[in-house]
């Protein structure tokens, strides 16, 4: 190319065409102003562009802009055989990748008929590696949380818990956070020995942890003051958006997937479905979603330690056990549509596959992503609040964007 060609001609549409907004200035009123929080990360929780019109400090209106990370997993999967899509469901929700690839494998071995005949140790194992995975995600959204609205300790002790479980989950598989371990039929390999004990270890170490946090920041008259009251999510306008997980439960409904479907062996475990009550503000504001995490957090533990003593006792592992025993050499479903549905930490992540019964390759594999959907609602929530509180807003909402730009 001739050095002295024009590359770029400047046009004032160029920033409209790049950055499309909702709103231009024929539709502000004269004391209002469009202000752009994000898409640079972390002020948004990822790539996330918020279009915020303003009236001084109080927010009219929120429009959230999505499309900023192409992770077109969607596409991936409709030119992948159905084994080698679970790399691409780890990369969706990426701080809950075990429970991301534990829905997604069940839907296949439901399409295949294969979901009755495997062994309980396999689904003992996925439902505690799920159950970790779980954890760290919620540390995450507590941790992050905690220093969205200006208290830095909670994340770094977030973070320290966090750590012990990714380095059991690398034990385990190799990785720290994209896993690929849940295969259809069965697992990539059974627990290393000894890493049963170690969650039990873990376990009993946790517990006095999680009465600090619960001192530290649900209990803090700060945290209350910045959360309680604010960002209030009626019953009725969660369940008209779809919203799910704690998101939909702070708002009062007990609707969990693990009791409501009973899907792997979570009917034979003992645990509770924690949700918001308003105890310091308003049933549905932010305070109770986070509240609902903490106490989810203790039902994870308490899953754990009921899995733990499962494989170590009535599931033992033994010489002749193989967890690759039912995975098929070749993944090929009868014609069908098929939805499956699992409870995700952020709520319900749903695969619809449509097969033609003749490929191994899915015509089409679409994800119901729960942050796509608890995104959503933030306009009906954030109208009338302050502009401080639009990142206490999104904060509790607790959305990752590798899902919701799939």
């Amino acid at each position: 190319m001739p050095t002295d060609s024009i590359q770029y001609t400047y046009s004032p549409e160029h920033l409209q065409v790049s950055e499309p907004g909702k709103y231009t200035s024929e539709h502000l009123r004269t004391e209002e102003m469009v202000i752009n929080i994000g898409p640079q990360h972390p002020s948004t929780h990822g790539v996330l562009r918020l279009e915020v019109v303003s009236d001084g400090e109080i927010i009219v209106d929120v429009v959230p802009h999505i499309g900023y990370l192409h992770r077109c997993f969607e596409k991936h999967a409709e030119s992948l055989p159905f084994n080698q899509i679970i790399p691409y469901v780890d990369r969706m929700d990426y701080v809950a990748a075990m429970n991301s690839e534990h829905a997604y494998v069940m839907g296949v071995e439901r399409m295949l008929g294969i979901d009755k005949d495997l062994p309980k140790r396999v689904e003992y194992i996925r439902v505690l590696v799920a159950e970790l995975n779980r954890l760290a995600s919620h540390f995450v959204a507590i941790g992050t949380y905690a220093m969205d609205i200006g208290a830095y300790t909670p994340f770094l002790w977030m973070m320290r818990d966090r750590e012990h479980i990714l380095r059991m989950l690398e034990w385990l598989s190799g990785a720290r956070m994209l896993y690929n371990y849940i295969w259809v039929g069965g697992l990539f390999y059974d627990v290393p020995v000894g890493f049963e004990e170690r969650c039990l270890e873990f376990v009993n170490y946790l517990k006095p942890k999680l009465e600090e946090l619960q001192q530290l920041v649900i209990d803090n008259k700060i945290f209350v003051q910045r959360t309680a009251n604010v960002g209030v999510l009626p019953l009725s306008v969660a369940i008209n958006y779809g919203c799910s997980g704690p998101v939909l439960r702070g708002s009062g409904l007990r609707w969990d997937l693990r009791k409501v479907d009973g899907y792997s062996v979570y009917p034979e475990l003992d645990f509770d479905v924690p949700m918001g009550e308003g105890l310091v503000g308003t049933v549905g504001d932010c305070w109770d979603r986070n509240y609902v995490r903490v106490l989810e957090c203790r039902e994870s533990v308490k899953i754990i330690k009921q899995c733990v003593e499962k494989l170590l006792g009535e599931h033992r592992r033994t010489p002749d056990f193989d967890p690759q025993a039912f995975v098929p050499k070749k993944i090929r479903p009868q014609a069908m549509d098929y939805y499956v549905r699992a409870e995700n930490p952020k709520g319900e992540l749903g695969f619809f596959f449509r097969t033609d019964g003749k490929s191994d390759i899915p015509v089409r594999c679409k994800a119901r992503a729960c942050s796509f959907n608890n995104l959503s609602v933030i306009a009906e929530i954030s109208r009338g609040a302050m502009l401080a509180d639009l990142v206490a807003i999104i904060g509790s909402i607790d959305v990752v964007m590798g899902e919701v730009d799939r």
